[in-house]
């Protein structure tokens, strides 16, 4: 292995970029936001427009960096729409009936996402982005307004899905209108920890610090107030890019966990770290979205065996859904139906289905391989060129869609252990705990889109919370002085951050990572144990103290991807306090305490809160609706008018 590793370090290709390692550059701002993606850019746009300096931080390049970066093929939750049928302080403040189980999802989020989601699409529309059907394309469709030639997308009834007609070209509309109000972009660098007041954990925060991983230079961020939006974690369980692509994840792969574990050093709050799910339906294509299914993108696509014989659609009743337009008004409920595998099973339909586009009406055929396969992420290029550059022609071609049960051999599902963080899909997953203003329990700080615990607002849920974010975070930052940064925590922070740069060391940054996933499926899986979780602790910490300390770096590539592999360490550790804290297993979580296997007891119906104080481990909960209850006010709307700052 050794002698491997060796020849490996001695043929590796001259970096090209010059590098300054431990060199200081020394940035000031009123208003820093950490994360470049759709919540970062709503954010910087927002607190610039109210006259304070603002700085963006990202590691990637912000014209095309974060989920949303290869586009968005529709803006959910739209509720404020001219054409939309759904109130939603109704829908906000629905009583929940007796004895059923949280979803826990973050009612703040939520209720900023419907009240400003629309604004947001108008915003973006200012900027030069077109969404509307402007040359009258699908005119006459039943998704489409003619009036206000807004189209939408899966209920044509309530209308507040809105598909977007030019979104993958989403992130250069907003890197431009960042630039015309002159915010200072700072890509390619890596934030790695934040500034705390006098360098203490659970004081002010009053900046970050991070590294240039193409120079591997040193940068010290000094601010009054910092927005966090980072997104959740993504490569805990599963490591093995070669195996699946990139392609396959639905977020960013980027997105390691650095907000999350930065803001836990300095002692933040997290909520849901505990929550996770297994592989679901479509989350391990190759490449996503590149087989046809009757989900998401391409809903509500007819789905038929290789017989022609089409697949049944029913309600969550099992009512059989005979009409196109029963499935586009039931969208919430509709789906092929779940008897499907046992149908396969007893031979009344043949293996292989395909996506019928070609049977589909012709202005739901375009929408689909044309609006939402041409707009959506990961989708643009690697489908719907190159699919359409190779022959496919959806007026006369199928496409094979997975099976979407594991018992019947589903393809594209990969083992249970192969477990994501819960971000997207209507799941929400852990991060930051928020109040109505968007600020986490430290001074200074606050958090938008995926960053924030519980949220699961997808793409308009990360442009609303952005805006709001960043209009909090401008008028805070009004009210206060520069602090000057602690010299002993820059110091120690950069002896961290170089540790390993020159280490003759014998293990590489992909198998430290692999190592700690292995970990995390063994000891933190499907099913889990205190026994496990605390061995999995002990793995952990051993990975830490002795291969992390045999790593080698060779440039700053190598350099980033170490400290990723660290921060992953840190977030696997915080996820496991989170799971031996919660002593129930629950179903709207996935979690699986074998030791605990009562689902959802009625005293467990809580979120649980995981930080540091003082170095030591604090477990706290919440109330599964704490977002009305005192200290707050007993509805939605009256804390987010309170609260939304939209007259600054």
């Amino acid at each position: 292995m050794a002698d491997y590793q060796e020849l490996f370090r001695e043929n590796a290709p001259e970096w090209p970029y010059p590098v300054n390692y431990g060199k200081e550059n020394e940035i000031s701002t009123d208003v820093l936001v950490i994360g470049g993606g759709v919540a970062g850019c709503h954010a910087a746009i927002n607190a610039a427009k109210r006259g304070v300096k603002v700085a963006i931080v990202e590691k990637g390049a912000t014209v095309r960096s974060g989920s949303s970066g290869a586009g968005v093929d529709h803006w959910g939750d739209a509720f404020t729409n001219p054409c939309s049928k759904i109130d939603p302080d109704q829908l906000a403040n629905r009583p929940r009936k007796e004895g059923v189980v949280p979803l826990y999802r973050n009612g703040i989020v939520r209720y900023i996402t419907m009240r400003e989601s629309w604004d947001a699409l108008l915003d973006v529309e200012e900027m030069g982005l077109e969404f509307r059907d402007v040359e009258d394309e699908f005119a006459g469709a039943p998704f489409r307004d003619d009036k206000t030639r807004i189209m939408f997308a899966y209920d044509y009834e309530g209308k507040t899905n809105i598909r977007v007609r030019s979104g993958a070209k989403i992130k250069p509309v907003l890197h431009k209108e960042l630039k015309r109000l002159g915010v200072k972009i700072y890509d390619r660098i890596m934030g790695t920890a934040l500034l705390t007041e006098g360098g203490k954990q659970g004081g002010r925060i009053i900046g970050t610090m991070g590294v240039n991983i193409r120079t591997g230079e040193f940068y010290i961020f000094k601010a009054k107030a910092t927005v966090l939006t980072t997104a959740q974690f993504s490569g805990i369980w599963v490591f093995s890019t070669e195996h699946i692509g990139f392609a396959s994840h639905l977020d960013d792969p980027n997105c390691v966990g650095e907000g999350s574990a930065m803001a836990w050093k300095a002692g933040a709050e997290l909520t849901l770290m505990e929550r996770s799910r297994g592989p679901v339906a479509g989350g391990f294509n190759w490449p996503r979205f590149g087989t046809g299914s009757p989900t998401n993108t391409w809903y509500p696509c007819t789905i038929v065996d290789a017989n022609g014989k089409e697949v049944p659609w029913v309600d969550r009743k099992g009512n059989v859904l005979k009409t196109l337009e029963e499935r586009t008004s039931n969208w919430q409920s509709a789906q092929p139906t779940p008897e499907l595998p046992e149908l396969i099973r007893r031979g009344e339909y043949v293996l292989p289905l395909f996506a019928d586009l070609p049977s589909m009406p012709e202005h739901e055929r375009r929408a689909i391989f044309g609006l939402m396969v041409g707009n959506e992420g990961k989708t643009r290029i690697p489908i719907y060129d190159i699919y359409t550059r190779g022959g496919f022609d959806p007026d006369k071609d199928m496409l094979q869609t997975p099976l979407i049960s594991r018992e019947a051999g589903g393809e594209g599902l990969g083992p249970p252990m192969w477990r994501t963080g819960a971000a997207g899909g209507g799941w929400s997953g852990g991060g930051l705990v928020v109040d109505w203003d968007l600020r986490t329990n430290l001074e200074g700080l606050y958090a938008a889109g995926n960053q924030v615990g519980a949220c699961s607002g997808g793409h308009p849920g990360a442009a609303a919370t952005g805006r709001y974010a960043g209009r909090k975070a401008a008028a805070y930052a009004r009210t206060v002085d520069d602090t000057v940064p602690d010299r002993q925590q820059i110091d120690e922070e950069k002896a961290r951050v170089y540790e390993a740069v020159g280490r003759d060391g014998d293990i590489g940054w992909k198998e430290l990572h692999a190592g700690i996933s292995r970990v995390m499926q063994i000891y933190c899986g499907e099913y889990k144990s205190d026994k496990m979780l605390r061995t999995g602790l002990w793995w952990l910490n051993s990975i830490r103290e002795s291969e992390a300390a045999r790593t080698y770096v060779r440039n700053p590539h190598e350099l980033e991807r170490y400290l990723e592999c660290l921060t992953r360490l840190t977030v696997s550790e915080i996820i496991i306090h989170a799971s031996l804290a919660r002593k129930a297993s629950s179903r709207p979580l996935d979690f699986k305490r074998i030791d605990h296997p009562v689902p959802d007891p009625p005293e467990w119906n809580k979120f649980l809160t995981v930080s540091l104080e003082n170095g030591d481990l604090k477990i706290g909960e919440l109330p599964d609706n704490f977002w009305v209850l005192p200290p707050y006010a007993p509805t939605h709307r009256e804390n987010y008018e309170k609260h939304c700052g939209l007259e600054d």
